[in-house]
């Protein structure tokens, strides 16, 4: 295989990266009190390990296997909570020599949010095919991860959603229509009625 100079600096980023994930993962293993937790963090890191090893298989020329689609450990933390329960978020400490458990699941899921945006940033510059899938898959396996901890978050009341009154929502959605063809009072309705669109309004110069 060869790759464009773009896509190759990009895969190298990304395995220094992968790298130092799985050593911080180490860290925050170490110090994770809640059991659940720290099995999810254990099982991502191996994750991660796969694809720091699938990378470098790539830079070899080996080319790529996808990993076994992963079904996230989230079994009791399934039913999502939406709204806010008295959320408390307890104030940083600056001389903390330890994290606490919101701080790790806080961490490794911003962790995956970015690595899952970076992913996809760097499968869109691959000309390479081999490359893109590689890429492609990695950003999926950072949304699974992060969307797993997030579960986790959600259920310990670490992270809370929102949610807007139920007729604030029903009046914003009905403030759409769907576009109409034909004879309907749509995009249809506005083009027989002789809408003036910019390239409409062209034809007449």
């Amino acid at each position: 295989m060869r790759f464009g100079a773009h896509e190759f600096l990009v895969t190298q980023e990304t395995i220094r990266s992968k790298g130092a994930d799985i050593e911080l993962y180490g860290i925050l293993i170490s110090q994770c009190q809640d059991a659940h937790l720290r099995d999810i963090l254990s099982n991502q890191q191996r994750r991660m390990v796969q694809g720091y090893q699938q990378c470098l298989a790539v830079l070899n020329n080996q080319g790529f296997t996808p990993q076994v689609p992963h079904t996230p450990q989230t079994n009791v933390y399934e039913n999502i909570n939406i709204g806010l329960n008295n959320p408390q978020f307890p104030t940083p400490n600056p001389q903390a020599n330890r994290l606490s458990d919101q701080s790790i699941a806080t961490i490794a899921l911003n962790l995956h949010k970015f690595g899952a945006i970076s992913c996809m940033n760097f499968t869109l510059e691959c000309a390479n095919p081999v490359l893109r899938q590689f890429h492609a898959t990695s950003a999926n396996t950072c949304q699974e991860m992060a969307y797993e901890l997030f579960q986790f978050a959600n259920y310990q009341g670490m992270y809370q959603v929102p949610q807007l009154a139920d007729h604030t929502m029903q009046t914003m959605v009905q403030a759409f229509s769907a576009p109409g063809y034909g004879g309907g009072q749509g995009y249809g309705a506005q083009q027989q009625q002789g809408y003036n669109s910019p390239m409409a309004l062209n034809r007449n110069f």
